[in-house]
């Protein structure tokens, strides 16, 4: 194991960093328990147990783990049908599925989401985070929106007056003193819902323990382990980007699965990586170590309770403020830019709209991920299909056809494939080379066995030649009877 150094600079940034994510982390797990239909202390509970345990467990550093929207949207109508102890049911059966899924491999499938669905993936986030204010500003008095605006202009001006403290939170303690200065009658944490006063508790979920329990919590726990998995493992890659170093996805998966364990045994709703309050941590505050990410659990349970009446006080502006400086780092505007849309393929904007628009319409990140790579790989198909060549040379003096086939032959590519042949050419022997083709599957091999017997009705012998031996195999073991020579 590699012995990790960090300086005492770098120390002071992972602590203010937490801080930060911290006071970020409260209102959020607040809403989240009430958007999923529970008790406040239930989301506040389970962003301190993700964020402890991932940090522990993790593959990803600097990444925060808490309690989130997509999960709150997965399990509000278990809350609502069956009640709480359900659902901490559900949230331990989600998290053993994900650290099964991690280690039959099923991570690995990351490689295969493309770029165009990852910006999109990123773009949705960005308008989820900042649409998730709104409610916050619309209707609102002209002193709340007064109030944001300051907010933002500090986060953006600090940095150039200090930068060893991370604006965010300069922001948040002059808008807070601010308000409680001059007494201004503005919404605040507080507001949001009532902060718990005793530490989480370990327990067994109350449900019983049969195959009933287990049907009804099963669909619920599939969700939560998706969604969990793939909002995590498309954040912990955005960090990869802007970190320049790689992680452990494989140990992030498990990592989640854990961590959701342990929340759904101190009655936590679960959780999964937080694209904005990550964006916190590491883009605005500049955190890099699992010091942040523990410290913010950590910060998070003990201002809850030994400073709760102070947390109340913060006003929901600033908090605001910080989310939509959130939303405005995470927007990747270059994919927007006049010259980037001129250059792009239209297929790759497209796919990236599509992304966007279902992850907006359902507030769902997997349903947008899903559309994205299924439009994608649709259009991907409808582009190789097309790119298979067959060219023919006739040799008058041997009676020999000889037709080379190029590109890669797979059910949408093969289609057109019989066409591409004359099956009235004078020769006695026909010549097919593959050397620069790849058979891919049962539609190809049924294609190619099609072009043999067509020539054969003509009295004509074909020869197949050139197929690497991957295509040999696929070819011998699917053909009707035409081996390849």
């Amino acid at each position: 194991m590699k012995n990790i150094t960090i300086t005492r600079k770098q120390l002071i940034v992972e602590v203010l960093a937490g801080l930060v994510v911290a006071l970020a982390l409260i209102p959020e797990a607040i809403s989240f328990s009430i958007l999923a239909g529970v008790d406040p202390k239930v989301g506040l509970f389970a962003s301190f147990t993700m964020a402890v345990t991932i940090s522990i467990t993790g593959g990803r550093k600097a990444m925060i783990s808490a309690a989130t929207g997509a999960i709150a949207l997965v399990i509000a109508p278990l809350v609502k049908e069956q009640g709480v102890n359900f659902l901490f049911a559900a949230v331990i059966l989600g998290g053993v599925l994900q650290i099964i899924f991690a280690s039959l491999g099923v991570v690995k499938l990351m490689r295969f989401i493309p770029r165009s669905v990852m910006v999109g993936f990123v773009n949705s986030l960005a308008v989820l985070i900042f649409s998730a204010q709104l409610p916050h500003l619309i209707g609102k008095s002209i002193s709340v929106w007064v109030l944001m605006l300051v907010g933002l202009a500090i986060i953006f001006l600090a940095p150039r007056v200090i930068s060893s403290v991370p604006a965010p939170l300069i922001a948040i303690v002059v808008l807070t003193f601010t308000t409680n200065f001059f007494g201004m009658d503005l919404p605040t944490v507080g507001d949001e819902g009532k902060l718990p006063t005793g530490l989480p508790l370990l327990g067994i979920p109350s449900v019983p323990m049969n195959m009933e329990t287990f049907g009804i919590i099963f669909p619920y726990a599939i969700g939560i382990a998706l969604v969990g998995l793939i909002e995590s493992l498309l954040t912990a890659k955005l960090v990869d980007d802007i970190t320049d170093t790689r992680s452990d996805k494989t140990r992030e998966s498990i990592g989640q699965g854990i961590a959701n364990v342990v929340t759904g045994f101190f009655g936590g709703m679960g959780g999964c990586a937080m694209i904005g309050q990550t964006m916190i941590n590491v883009k605005s505050s500049g955190a890099r170590t699992r010091i942040s990410t523990f410290l913010a659990g950590a910060f998070l349970l003990t201002l809850v309770l030994a400073a709760g009446p102070l947390i109340s006080a913060i006003p929901m502006a600033s908090l605001v403020a910080v989310m939509i400086m959130v939303s405005y780092l995470t927007f990747d505007w270059h994919s927007i830019s006049p010259v980037t849309l001129r250059r792009m393929p239209k297929s790759e904007t497209f796919v990236m709209l599509i992304t966007v628009a279902v992850v907006v319409l359902t507030h769902n990140l997997a349903y947008g991920v899903i559309a994205g790579v299924f439009v994608e790989a649709v259009l991907f198909a409808r582009r190789v299909a097309h790119v298979v060549q067959v060219t023919g040379t006739y040799v008058e003096s041997e009676k020999v056809m000889h037709y080379k086939v190029t590109g890669e032959l797979f059910f949408a590519s093969s289609n057109d494939l019989y066409y591409l042949f004359d099956y009235n050419v004078p020769a006695s022997i026909i010549q097919i080379d593959f050397s620069e083709a790849h058979v891919w599957d049962g539609s190809s091999v049924a294609a190619l066995d099609s072009i043999i017997h067509k020539y054969e009705l003509h009295g004509k012998r074909v020869e197949i030649t050139g197929m690497n031996q991957m295509s040999q195999e696929i070819h011998e073991k699917l053909s009707g009877g035409f081996p390849a020579s």
